[in-house]
Order: structure tokens, then C-alpha cells, then sequence
């Protein structure tokens, strides 16, 4: 069985997810769609919130890979973000490896010394049990900037700025959007049935997905969900479009009217999709009627209808008993 969400977050201003940038300018990326740009955010730096998390206190997963801040270092020692394994990878040991898979890219000697330690037969590669894809804006970026002033460092200042015109004033411009964000993720679920209990971990972390940006102190923008489908099914692809909601503005009040292609396709009279393998919640049931409610939640010919539930973490909690075969109120 494998399952298939959307995940539909919040709107916020946000500079969360930036390029590179020149003449005192943060740029955020880009996707273009048509004649418009969209602002994103890549699924590494979704992957990398999801390991600090699930590694955190409040989870407590076993990891193997950490990531080292700069530090001030010894000689010439470059100062850069740096990531170091405790040991070799082992999916049975540490919940990273297991769950966001691993590449040993090593040669001679580094090879001669892992055939050692682990056997010719050692796999050299996992593929990741969690596949996601770029969290793209529902909103086209609008050439917004914003303007801030860093102050000029004192002349007796403790220490001195590196690079040219580092202990002067400048005018420093972000560009800005203010969206929601959008992004499909998919499990295996017969492969995360080994280890059900980080599987499952790992949806709860996917329901208060935060600092998935590393830009925080500037843009404080969360990528849980308002609201989410979800398909559990037999098939390898969801069968619909992944990026399946869209906004509209209430002429009248201005607000964000949010739809999902997915929900008025299974709303539809001549709708092929089977209803009871599909898992609604968030938001966007609140806005349902009392009658699409009940249309979709009524049984089609083999199942009882789709599962609405207007709380996302507590839907992915349902989702995650039903996918790993767990007691439907056993509590990890």
C-alpha cells in the first residue's frame, strides 16, 4: 500500500527560503508557471526540519547525522556549515537512516575500510521512504521588497567584520511574499511497516512541520498543514494532479477562498476515484456544506466513503494506524 498527500500550510508574509545574494539583496527562489513567478521551498530543506525534529526532545529518534554550525575553528580551517555521521548508516539503528535512506559515496581506501568493518556486503545505498517534492506558493510572487537598515559597527567594536565595507551601514532589501505554500509527500507503506513506530513519528512531525527555511529570525513561517488529502492505495502514482489546491479572493471582504481539484472531482457525478480510499482534513472541511459533506463520506460501490476529519495532525494519526496495520488508539 502506498499513500499520497498534499499538504496545504497556512499564509504568512514570508523571505523564508532564499538564493544567493548580491548588493545587500535576499532573493527568494523561484518557479516559474505560466507567465508568473511562484516563490518555493526545496523538499531538502523539508527533509532537514523533519530530522531536527524528529531527532528533538519532543520525539526522541535515534539519529546518525548531525549537522555542525560554524565554529571559529583551528588554522586556516574554513568556517562553514559541516555534517557529520556517528557512525556508519543503519537503518535498524538510527530513525534517519531508515526513514530519508543514505548514499555512501566512497573509494579506495574509504571503501577497503567500510568492507572491513561491514562486509562485502554492505549496501552502499537507501533510497528514502518519504518521497516530497518543492513546496510552491499558491500566490505569484508581486516584486515585493522589503527594507531594513544594519547599523554601522562602532570603531572600538570587540572585534572587527570580515569582507569589504563590513563595519559600515547598508540598506538591505528581501523580497517578500505573502502566500500559502503547497507540497505532495508520499510513504511506502510496506517498507515503513518495519519500523512502524518512527513511520508514524514521522507523520506527526509532518503535522507541525516548523523552521524548515533555517531563516526564522527573519520570517517566522510554519509548513504544517491547514489542511490535507491523502490517498492510501495499491497504486504506485496518487491518480490525480498533486498540486491541487487553488485560492481565490472574496471580492467583496478580499479573503482567501480556499478549493482542492481533488475534493470537486470526488464531488463530481461521474467521479472515478474510489472515495473510501481517500482521508480529508483541515480547514478546507470546516468550508465544506453539510451537503458535499455527506456526498462525500456516503459509500460508493466498495467502501464506506472518504474520512473527513476537521484536525490534520489528528487525521494523520488515523492515517498512520491504517497504513502501519496499528490499533487505531494505540498511542506512540
Amino acid at each position: 500500500m502506498n499513500l499520497f498527500a498534499t499538504v496545504l500550510t497556512h499564509p504568512a508574509p514570508t523571505a523564508n527560503y532564499r538564493g544567493e545574494s548580491e548588493l545587500n539583496r535576499t532573493v527568494i527562489q523561484k518557479i516559474t508557471d505560466g507567465r508568473a513567478e511562484y516563490p518555493i521551498v526545496s523538499p531538502e530543506a523539508m527533509r532537514n526540519a523533519l530530522r531536527e525534529i524528529l531527532s528533538g526532545p519532543r520525539y526522541g529518534l535515534p539519529a546518525n547525522r548531525k549537522r555542525i554550525h560554524p565554529t571559529a575553528g583551528e588554522g586556516d580551517e574554513k568556517q562553514q556549515l559541516a555534517v557529520k555521521y556517528a557512525e556508519y548508516p543503519d537503518p535498524d539503528k538510527f530513525a534517519d537512516d531508515f526513514l530519508f535512506g543514505y548514499l555512501l559515496a566512497v573509494k579506495n581506501e574509504e571503501l577497503n575500510k567500510l568492507r572491513k568493518a561491514k562486509g562485502k556486503d554492505f549496501p552502499l545505498k537507501r533510497d528514502s521512504i518519504l518521497r516530497m517534492n518543492l513546496a510552491k506558493g499558491l500566490e505569484p510572487y508581486r516584486h515585493v521588497t522589503v527594507f531594513t537598515q544594519s547599523p554601522m559597527f562602532h570603531k572600538d567594536n570587540a572585534w572587527k567584520v570580515g569582507g569589504d565595507g563590513g563595519t559600515s551601514s547598508a540598506l538591505l532589501h528581501r523580497e517578500t511574499a505573502d502566500t500559502a505554500f503547497q507540497y505532495p509527500f508520499a510513504l511506502n507503506c510496506e517498507d515503513s511497516r518495519a519500523k512502524p513506530e518512527w513511520a508514524t513519528k514521522l507523520l506527526d512531525a509532518i503535522g507541525e512541520l516548523a523552521g524548515a527555511s533555517g531563516n526564522h529570525a527573519r520570517s517566522l513561517y510554519f509548513m504544517a498543514p491547514a489542511s490535507i488529502v491523502i490517498r492510501l492505495t495499491e497504486q504506485l502514482c496518487p491518480g490525480y494532479e498533486q498540486y491541487h489546491f487553488t485560492v481565490r479572493r472574496d471580492p467583496s471582504t478580499n479573503d482567501r477562498i480556499y478549493e482542492s481539484r481533488v475534493i470537486s472531482r470526488l464531488l463530481s457525478d461521474g467521479n472515478p476515484l474510489p472515495k473510501e480510499e481517500f482521508y480529508i482534513g483541515g480547514e478546507i472541511v470546516d468550508r465544506l456544506s453539510n451537503s458535499d459533506r455527506q456526498k462525500l463520506s456516503e459509500g460508493g460501490e466498495v467502501g464506506t466513503g472518504a474520512t473527513l476529519d476537521p484536525d490534520p495532525r489528528r487525521l494523520l494519526k488515523t492515517v498512520a494506524a491504517k497504513a502501519f496495520n496499528l490499533p487505531a488508539k494505540q498511542e506512540v
